[in-house]
């Protein structure tokens, strides 16, 4: 029987500047531009993705944002004392056949 193949895919490292969204408890997000963006691999726009972020790895999903390219959420244990307007350095790895 043929083993599957799978196209595992790096992108980065790159920068991306942190935002809030805003609202009580709102998240921090560091925005994908599209030409780095993962495709849409799962419902509501998103996909899985093993991600770096100054050097703390976690498994997550990138998620499409309106108006074109794609956010990933950076929660505070990650982050550390970095917030709204600081610059990141990001890695975003990813199974093109998931």
């Amino acid at each position: 029987m043929a083993s599957a193949r799978h196209r595992v895919t790096s992108r980065g490292p790159f920068s991306s500047i942190l935002f809030r969204h805003p609202g009580k408890g709102g998240w921090h997000f560091a925005p994908i531009p599209l030409a780095l963006a993962p495709p849409v691999t799962r419902g509501w726009g998103r996909t899985p993705v093993h991600a770096v972020v100054d050097g703390h790895a976690w498994d997550t999903s990138v998620w499409r944002a309106k108006g074109g390219g794609a956010v990933l959420a950076v929660p505070k244990r990650v982050r550390g004392e970095k917030k709204h307007g600081d610059t990141v350095t990001v890695t975003i790895t990813f199974d093109e056949d998931d």
